[in-house]
């Protein structure tokens, strides 16, 4: 079971932008371009790095899924932040 993990999100206050954000991802655009374009989250300006957090530290649906999801493919989550693009790198 992996204790920590590191991701990459970008948080949008619609659903709709955070979709259109996957729909670039999926044709080839950058995260961090993204992130630093559209993220209200300060982590935007590094391009969404959350860098490497434990299991636990983050809301519950947001640990969830980079805890489960299936890494580097983006995950849309709705938290009481906001809807996140989600790109798990890696667990330990």
């Amino acid at each position: 079971m992996a204790k920590t993990a590191s991701a990459l999100h970008i948080l949008v206050k619609h659903k709709e932008l955070a979709e259109d954000i996957i729909k670039q991802l999926d044709k080839g655009a950058k995260f961090d371009v993204l992130a630093k374009k559209h993220s209200t989250c300060p982590s935007g300006k590094k391009g969404g790095s959350l860098g490497e957090f434990k299991k636990g530290q983050m809301v519950p649906a947001f640990d969830k899924v980079c805890f489960t999801g299936e890494l580097i493919t983006p995950h849309l989550v709705k938290t009481k932040f906001g809807w996140h693009v989600v790109k798990v790198l890696y667990r330990t």
